[in-house]
């Protein structure tokens, strides 16, 4: 099966790896299911108690990231693997081949922590823990000899990568000597050097041992700027938001000489896309110097701060069902567009797109549950004879209260008690991180351009519908989501074309759930405080849109696979919405 020798402790671990899948009703053996077999005996016990990790954490991880995933290219007779555990039986023979040594369960290990993507990657991520430690660990633990640097250098590297390097190094000194000792080898680290040479024999500098937990000294960088003197041009975002920055004063002067409502209007939109996407950015910042639960209220609290501020704006102005109408419009364009957009770009080029099943399944119970919630203020206004304003307000005051109640529980579940259970990948932050004052004031400005924006933007809106023929309905279910959403938009789909598709259907289903269960009811309340009766009783359109977008994103996510046809799908539906909409 892996075309090496299987040693006593491989062997049980794969036999018990079967076992482990039938016990967990999965279709092919896991990498997960082989480590959940290494795991239950040495050296792996000794080596995660080393590391600080609790062995019954640990497999309880390994439970939670085993899929019921199909096997690829299974040939008659062997084993049914996925992919993954393919992936981690290579890297492991490739360890114990650059040992010398038959498979053991041990290789299993070195291959686990090597790999910078999945369970185990998630758990040292999580508890600090380096996986040139962990890696040293397992080594200490078998009695073996610590890694060489080159060893060091290979990790994480493909296969394939790893044996090219080896066969570099090996047979660079080889044909050094053939050539008559004319110049030394390169060293591993640090580009070519001329050889020194003195009396005739070659001067070489005399190799510094080197320890598992001390790796060796890097080749000094070149000389950079002091942080504090460098101009990072990723600070003011992609080149369209500089550019339309220019439409933020241009919308000022535009409502100040009383323009045409159609020019007011389109550059006020034009002109939140690029504030929106700076208090993305600030809040993002923020939340990678203040810690994965501090940064996730953060997100939380300012994800859709936006549509917020819009939204507010709008009932002031007493456009109360143009807000109900933003509110319906930002879960369609959230489950609807972003979430196509972003299948669509991440399965271009790829033949199948995986994530986390359990996080989504999390996501889409919860869609589930608002929109129910959504439903009873509707369906009590469709059945009851003669239903009155106040009958209604108190009835939508109740409903926003249990769906606010069941968000901070939510909070609680996925960034506090199951964080590991939802995973996922981090969103890396291009350039250095903004110091905490700057991203303040950076929030702070943001904040204070879309609101201003925002006014303008609204009282443009009245005039827009009577001038152009297009319905509050359409405005807002359509148009002004897409303003507030744009950068979440562009954020989704640039981290789905690199792959990152747990990342991109976290900020479609999360903005999704945070509409409905945080900032629809909070409108509510904010309503009472103007003096609005900003109810909870949608449309009999706005209903059965939400609801069936939020069965089709289910349907098409629930098995933890996609491609990019089912974003083609989820697209089609959005259109559908929209064409619907404009003729309401």
């Amino acid at each position: 099966m892996t075309g090496y020798t299987l040693g006593p402790s491989a062997q049980r671990a794969l036999d018990g790896a079967k076992s482990e899948a039938e016990r967990l009703g999965s279709e092919a053996i896991g990498a997960e299911h082989i480590l959940l077999r290494v795991t239950a005996d040495e050296p792996a016990v000794s080596v995660f108690r080393a590391l600080g990790l609790d062995e019954r954490l640990v497999r309880e991880r390994l439970e939670a990231g085993a899929r019921k995933g199909k096997p690829r290219g299974a040939e008659s007779g062997e084993l049914l693997l996925t992919s993954h555990a393919r992936r981690l039986l290579e890297v492991a023979t490739t360890e114990a081949r650059q040992r010398g040594t038959e498979l053991a369960a041990e290789h299993f290990l070195l291959a686990a922590f090597s790999e910078p993507r999945g369970t185990v990657a998630r758990l040292l991520n999580e508890s600090g823990v380096t996986p040139a430690t962990a890696r040293a660990e397992v080594l200490r633990a078998i009695g073996a000899e610590p890694e060489r640097p080159e060893q060091g250098d290979l990790l994480g590297a493909p296969v394939v990568e790893k044996a090219a390097a080896r066969k570099e190094r090996r047979t660079r000194p080889r044909e050094t000597e053939a050539a008559g000792g004319a110049a030394a080898a390169a060293p591993a680290r640090g580009g070519d050097r001329s050889a020194r040479r003195k009396g005739g024999k070659e001067d070489r500098e005399p190799a510094r041992p080197v320890t598992a937990t001390q790796p060796p000294a890097p080749e000094p960088a070149p000389r950079q700027p002091l942080p504090h003197l460098r101009r990072d041009r990723s600070d003011w975002g992609p080149i369209w938001r500089r550019v339309l920055l220019v439409a933020v004063p241009a919308a000022l002067l535009a409502n100040y000489l009383h323009l045409s409502p159609v020019v007011v209007f389109t550059l006020a939109c034009l002109g939140v896309l690029p504030l929106a996407g700076f208090m993305g950015d600030a809040t993002e910042h923020l939340s990678a110097r203040s810690g994965p639960t501090v940064g996730g209220l953060l997100n939380a609290t300012f994800g859709n701060a936006a549509e917020l501020i819009i939204a507010i704006v709008a009932l002031q102005a007493g456009l109360v069902e143009l807000v109900k109408a933003s509110i319906a419009g930002s879960i369609l364009g959230n489950l609807l567009l972003i979430m196509g957009l972003s299948l669509l770009a991440g399965g271009v080029g790829r033949s199948e797109l995986k994530f986390n099943r359990t996080a989504v399944g999390l996501s889409a119970g919860m869609m589930i549950a608002a929109v129910v919630g959504l439903v009873f203020p509707a369906l009590f206004h469709a059945t009851h004879p003669d239903p009155s304003a106040v009958t209604e307000l108190r009835l939508s005051e109740g409903v926003a209260i249990v769906l606010m109640i069941v968000y901070g529980f939510s909070l609680l579940f996925t960034l506090k008690t199951h964080r590991w259970l939802i995973g996922g990948d981090p969103h890396e932050m291009p350039g250095p991180i903004w110091t905490p004052l700057k991203a303040v004031v950076v929030l702070g400005i943001a904040t204070t351009g879309v609101a201003v924006m925002s006014e303008v933007l609204v009282h443009a809106a009245e005039a827009v519908t009577v001038q152009v023929g297009v319905t509050e309905t359409f405005l807002g279910l359509i148009i002004i989501p897409l303003i507030g959403n744009a950068a979440e938009h562009a954020t989704a789909v640039v981290v789905a074309r690199k792959g990152k598709m747990d990342l991109a259907l976290q900020i479609a289903y999360g903005s999704s759930t945070q509409i409905a269960l945080l900032i629809g009811p909070l409108l509510v309340f904010i309503g009472l405080m103007l003096g609005q009766e900003m109810n909870l009783v949608f449309t009999p359109f706005e209903v059965m849109a939400v609801g069936l977008a939020t069965i089709v994103a289910s349907l098409g996510t629930a098995d933890g696979e996609s491609h990019w046809f089912e974003g083609v799908q989820l697209l089609a539906v959005y259109v559908l919405i929209a064409i619907a909409a404009f003729f309401v």
